[in-house]
């Protein structure tokens, strides 16, 4: 499974009441075993469930070129029997306790989760703990299971233009790093992936001392450390490759991508080069390109929605989103479907949105419109909250990016802090045509 970029919205909700539901931190510990896995515990008695997550440091944007597909493909075979397992006997077991699980895989790492009731965390370490060090990887496994990824592939990303458009836009919004690469692989490189590329891939990455477990529910975090030194503690540390940070040009220069479809709506995708929470010099630079795009399209009232979508009816939707926490430099992405009926060409689209764009780096946003911009970004935060698996996704991404967990306790103080000034700022430095990669996707009577 692969995450995916996405952004919803949530409708108007008074400060107030959010600020003094947000003010309240919960209870969180760590600690770090000898052989290096660290552990996050976050204590939510509020139903008697818990998430435990196994978050490897490793993903898509640390395959080497040739081999993209390793880390989800890894993902799959863990499963496929270990020194206390058969293929699927894991799963069978959780399902008589009434649990569940899942992982997945993205470009920075990969997590493997359950929900369970506390008093059978243990299961769960047990399990987690056997498949991360003892997993078998056997050739007579590895054929099948890759037919299966590639017809994931198919189904999932070459079946659809809208799909392949995102991907290759990818691959050109990010020339220097390994963010281009797919999460699940491109099928060049799935068709022949080899069992030892597998092998050799579980054995530089799954060490203790490259994973965070973070538990996050019902639990007393001294039972847990106990269980985690019980479970975890015999697993030996040994040394993982040398990783550099995922930094994109500075000025990349623009890039453009234009691909044909049967279907009567064209897509329009603007993606801008810029730094994530990991790699802004200022934080708060990248607090502000989190509102920044809340404000231009990620929520009902943002301006582009208001006056592109419902006003003018130019496009039948727009939508914008920046991924914040990522261990390398992001991009902030615009995307519009055009309206067939108003009979606007992509071309005269795109200028329309250059022209609301430049009509902010000219004046900063009234006070108010940023005010419902936060407030739309922290009521999603704070919703958040109510959902075991969205807390521990918070701790397990920060701690797989390289940054401290306490992050996330500190988001709203530091989203409160940016200014309109701060918004217009990141809109002159990063929103420019130098920073600009775009994805046309037309309908085939447009290809002459």
């Amino acid at each position: 499974m692969n995450i995916s970029r996405s952004t919803f919205v949530l409708p108007f909700i008074g400060w107030l009441p959010l600020m003094a539901v947000a003010a309240t931190t919960p209870s969180t510990h760590e600690f770090v075993l000898d052989n290096g896995l660290k552990v996050v515990v976050r204590e939510d008695h509020r139903s008697p469930a818990v998430m435990s997550q196994l978050w490897v440091k490793v993903g898509a944007s640390y395959e080497p070129a040739g081999q993209s597909g390793l880390s989800h493909a890894l993902e799959h075979m863990v499963y496929k029997g270990s020194s206390k397992a058969c293929a699927g006997e894991f799963a069978e077991i959780l399902d008589n306790l009434g649990a569940s699980q899942n992982a997945l895989t993205g470009k920075d790492f990969t997590v493997y989760y359950q929900t369970l009731i506390p008093s059978r965390l243990g299961v769960a370490f047990e399990m987690m703990a056997d498949l991360m060090s003892t997993a078998k990887l056997l050739e007579q496994d590895f054929v099948p299971e890759l037919q299966v990824i590639q017809e994931e592939r198919r189904e999932r990303i070459d079946d659809s233009v809208t799909t392949q458009g995102l991907e290759r836009l990818d691959s050109i919004s990010f020339p220097s790093s390994g963010y281009r690469t797919p999460n699940i692989g491109w099928m060049h490189d799935l068709q022949r992936m080899k069992v030892e590329q597998l092998q050799n891939w579980y054995q530089d990455w799954y060490a203790p001392n490259n994973a965070t477990l973070v538990i996050v529910g019902d639990v007393d975090p001294a039972h847990v450390k106990a269980l985690a030194q019980r479970y975890f503690a015999h697993l030996h540390r040994r040394p993982t490759p040398v990783t550099l940070t995922p930094v994109e040009l500075a000025k990349p220069g623009e890039r453009s991508l234009i691909l044909y479809t049967p279907l009567s709506a064209a897509r329009l995708v603007m993606s801008f080069n810029t730094p994530s929470l990991a790699t802004a010099q200022d934080r708060r630079t990248a607090h502000a390109l989190r509102l920044l795009s809340t404000l231009l399209a990620g929520s009902n009232s943002a301006r582009m929605k208001q006056q592109l979508q419902i006003r003018e009816t130019i496009f039948s939707d727009i939508t914008s989103g920046y991924d914040v926490f990522s261990r390398g430099d992001s991009v902030l992405a615009i995307s519009a479907q055009l309206n067939p009926e108003k009979n606007k060409s992509p071309e005269e689209a795109l200028a329309r949105v250059w022209q609301m764009i430049e009509e902010l780096k000219k004046k900063a946003p009234e006070k108010a419109e940023l005010d419902r911009a936060k407030n739309t970004l922290i009521a999603t935060m704070v919703y958040a909250q109510d959902d075991l698996e969205n807390q521990a996704n918070t701790l397990g991404t920060l701690e797989s990016i390289g940054l401290d967990w306490r992050l996330a306790d500190q988001d709203i103080d530091e989203l409160n802090k940016v200014t309109t000034q701060d918004i217009q700022s990141v809109a002159i430095t990063y929103l420019t045509r130098e920073r600009l990669s775009t994805l046309q996707i037309l309908p085939e009577k447009n290809n002459g």
